[in-house]
Parts: C-alpha cells; sequence; structure tokens
C-alpha cells in the first residue's frame, strides 16, 4: 500500500493537486479548465471519473475554474464550507453537490481523514486542509495573508506540506503593471505570502517529521523560481532543517509524483509534462 500526491498545477491562475490511496482518490481544488485538469490527470494515468471527491479551499477562479464541469457533468462530490459554497454557487450558476463541512471540523473520506482549519484570505470562509493517511499527513496552505499560530499548530503535523510563496516583495513593490491598490491588498494580511514570510513561517512549523515542502502559488511576474527555492532552502539550513527537500511547483506543468510507502499503487505512469493552453495571462491574486 502507498499514497500518493501530485501537484497538478500551482500558481495565481490555477491551483489543484491530486491524492491518491489505495481506497481514495480526492482533488484539492480545481483551478484549471475541466480539460486541463483531465490532460494533467491522464499524463499520470488518472482520469477524473474515478474521483471520490473535490475539496476546495475557497472560491476564488483559480481554484474553482474547472469545478462546474467536473461536478455537475460527472457528479463528483464537492466538500467546502457553506459560505465557500454559496459564493461558488452564485458564480457559476450551478448547485453542488457534496457534503459542507463548518470550518474547523474533521470528517473521513475513504480511508482519510480530513481536517480543517480557517486561514486570513480575502474570501469568504477560506481553509486549509491537513490530510491524515496510514503513511503520513499532508498539509496544504496556499492563500494567506499572515501565518496564524493555529496554522502553525495543524501544520506541524505534516510529513508534506504545500506552502504559498507568492511574491518577492521588492519584485512585487517595483511592478509597473499592478496598481498600488492591489499590491496594497497582495502585501496585506489577508493577501498572500512572501517568500521571506514564508520562510519565517516555514520555521516554526519545521519538525523532525516534515520531509518535503512544496513552494506554491508563485506569482508569475512577481516572483522568480530560484529567489522563493534559495530563500526557503537557506531559512532551513540556518535552523538545521536539511532532512527537509524543497519542491517548487509549476503553472504550465505538473510536478513529479511524490509516493510515500513500499507498494506502488496500480497503473500510475511517468509524469509528462503539459503546457497550458486556456490560461494566456496571470490572475492579479
Amino acid at each position: 500500500m502507498s499514497v500518493q500526491l501530485t501537484i497538478l498545477g500551482s500558481g495565481s491562475a490555477g491551483n489543484c493537486a491530486y491524492l491518491e490511496t489505495t481506497e481514495t482518490r480526492l482533488l484539492i481544488d480545481a483551478g484549471f479548465s475541466g480539460r486541463q485538469i483531465r490532460q494533467r490527470l491522464a499524463a499520470i494515468g488518472r482520469t477524473p471519473e474515478t474521483l471520490h471527491g473535490i475539496l476546495i479551499t475557497h472560491e476564488h477562479s483559480d481554484h474553482t475554474q474547472g469545478l462546474a464541469i467536473l461536478a455537475a457533468k460527472l457528479g463528483i462530490p464537492v466538500y467546502c464550507n457553506r459560505q465557500t459554497k454559496e459564493a461558488i454557487e452564485a458564480q457559476c450558476q450551478t448547485a453542488l453537490k457534496g457534503r459542507v463541512f463548518q470550518t474547523g471540523a474533521t470528517f473521513d473520506i475513504g480511508d482519510l481523514a480530513v481536517e480543517t482549519f480557517t486561514v486570513p484570505h480575502d474570501a469568504y470562509d477560506p481553509v486549509g486542509f491537513l490530510v491524515r493517511t496510514s503513511h503520513g499527513n499532508f498539509g496544504w496552505v496556499t492563500d494567506l495573508g499572515h501565518v496564524t499560530k493555529l496554522v502553525v499548530q495543524r501544520m506541524r503535523a505534516a510529513h508534506v506540506l504545500t506552502l504559498e510563496t507568492n511574491h518577492d516583495v521588492k519584485l512585487l513593490q517595483d511592478d509597473p503593471r499592478r496598481p498600488w491598490s492591489l499590491k496594497q491588498r497582495i502585501l496585506s494580511r489577508h493577501g498572500h505570502l512572501s517568500n521571506a514570510a514564508a520562510a519565517d513561517a516555514l520555521q516554526e512549523i519545521v519538525t523532525a517529521d516534515l520531509r518535503h515542502v512544496y513552494l506554491g502559488h508563485l506569482s508569475r511576474d512577481c516572483n522568480r523560481p530560484e529567489l522563493a527555492q534559495r530563500t526557503i532552502t537557506e531559512r532551513l539550513d540556518q535552523i538545521g532543517a536539511g532532512h527537509v527537500r524543497v519542491e517548487l511547483t509549476c503553472q504550465a506543468h505538473a510536478c513529479p509524483t511524490l509516493r510515500l510507502g513500499s507498494d506502488p499503487l496500480p497503473s500510475t505512469q511517468t509524469q509528462i509534462p503539459l503546457q497550458i493552453q486556456d490560461v494566456s495571462a496571470e490572475e492579479p491574486a
């Protein structure tokens, strides 16, 4: 038995991940078109029809773009809180079927235990997730303006963590394409984490059990992968946490699949990078 995680894509224009155990197959967010999600799943030998559910962090389009098509056409259950559900239904004019959870609740999907917790972001009721499996715990916090004590507490249980490194502060401040009002929103306590802020948070989160950190939601204009990776790696080295492997995520294609456990899952193929065809420009978030 084993568990596998594939970040199908992460950035300011789309976020989606695939998590699978021997019993359960989930998406975490669905921020690409239905066609793109199908193609990216196909690259690892999977199809949307086999999904048992979709976890949604919040209603912004870079996390929900393909949700209506997948949920309505295929009947895949959607797991989100009530305010997020109402906001998505108003945007898409489509009723979502699934489970409405109260933020802070823990519930089971197959052999997974999903813990939910509030995060500070400019959405109706945004959440992070800690998904517990028999082979390790997966933390997910990709949109938050600052890291609270609650976030640190929940993420300290993670063996694999997806953490936002949205922007480099100087690149954001110097960006001529963004008005000052948008820069203020991104830099606010309900906006997005900078590389430095993510490094500060990780210093509090890291434990001996944390093994992998995925750097997510990188801005195309206001960050550079090498900047994000260097900032995080240098901080981990400073605190003696060289056991943590730092992985970059990408908007244009999926990351290599991570597997925890001794026995490989069936029908898994080598990751094939797929170029985005339906996202032409970065969203401002």
